[in-house]
Formats: C-alpha cells, structure tokens, sequence
C-alpha cells in the first residue's frame, strides 16, 4: 500500500506547459503515452539522445517527472533551479544511499521517477550503453512498475524528426541481473521498430 502522494514541486508545474510550448516546435511525435499511469508510482527508463530529454519526457504527461541527475546540476546557482523543480542528484562515482532513499521515499508515496540508465548521453555508435541497475533495483524495492522508453531521431525544429514510445508497464522479478537485461533488450527492441 502506497503512502499519502507527495506534494509536487511548485516550480514544476509553473515550468511544465511552458516545457509543452517549446517541444510542440519539435513537433514531437507521441506513442503509448496511454500506457503512463495517471495515479500511482512507476519509474520511467530508457534511453538517453540528449540534454533535450528531460524536457520531451516532461512534455509527454501530466504527472509529475522526479529525474535522477548527475550531482554537478546541484551545485552553485543551477542548485536553486534544479532542485526547485525536483530532481534527485546522484553521484556517478559511488554508491548513492541518499538517491536511493529518496526515491524509494517518492515512489512510495505514488510519485513517478524517470531514470536513463545508461547515466549519461550516448554519444557511441551503440544503439544503447550498457545500463546501471538503479531502475530494476528501485522498481524491485517498491513494488513499482517500469515503463521502458525510447527516443529515436535527432530534434529539429518545426520538423517531425523525434519520436518517443512508451512500452508498457511490467513488474520486474527482483533478480538485477536478469532483471536490467530485460529492461535493456525492452529498450533495443522499442528503439529498433521506430528506427
């Protein structure tokens, strides 16, 4: 049983049909946006193309997106914004005890986290990074759903150049291994019927 829903950050919802506005230029192609829960927790994960995410992930639903982000957006006067509008800060050289207990703190309270497991931008010729097992490893400790996602295209200007899909939600077994190999191959598989 989930806890009493956290309230969201104000700056957020003050940001977000601001954040509509601009990836409508994008003219953004959308899929399986219905298979994003209106109430309850799930996390968000899939692929990361470019600093322009965030905001296309933001666009695509009404609930609020707690993202997981490197510890460097919380430091010196970009701390006030980002952190303003929610993000967990982790920090990729160690173990994070602090982000994951907030995020278990937010998904049991029926929040929505969103995390790129590959934990930076693909700039390979990869068609993904090998993932991090922080999404199977919260979604297993919350009893959460996953909603793998992908991102295909480059973002050009008021041109339909950019898709993102949204698989639906699963349970994961609670085995990390298997469990973020799954996740992976979800992802190459939505990556490649969009390519």
């Amino acid at each position: 049983m989930k806890n009493k829903l956290k309230k969201d950050p104000l700056l957020y919802r003050i940001l977000l049909p601001l954040d509509k506005l601009v990836m409508s230029l994008f003219r953004v192609q959308y899929q399986g946006v219905e298979n994003i829960p209106k109430n309850d927790s799930f996390i968000l994960a899939g692929n990361h193309t470019s600093n322009l995410d965030p905001l296309l992930l933001m666009s695509s639903t009404n609930r609020t997106l707690h993202f997981l982000a490197k510890i460097e957006l919380c430091r010196g006067i970009k701390k006030y914004f980002f952190s303003g509008v929610g993000i967990i800060p982790v920090d990729r050289s160690k173990t994070n005890p602090l982000a994951i207990a907030t995020s278990n703190e937010y998904l049991n309270s029926g929040s929505a986290i969103t995390i790129f497991p590959e934990a930076t931008i693909n700039r390979t010729n990869d068609i993904i990074m090998p993932f991090k097992k922080g999404a199977v490893r919260l979604a297993s400790e919350t009893n959460s759903p996953i909603i793998p996602f992908s991102i295909t295209g480059k973002y050009k200007f008021l041109r339909k150049s950019i898709t993102i899909c949204f698989d639906t939600p699963y349970y994961v077994s609670g085995d990390y291994e298997k469990d973020n190999t799954e996740l992976q191959n979800k992802v190459i598989s939505l990556i490649r019927s969009h390519k």
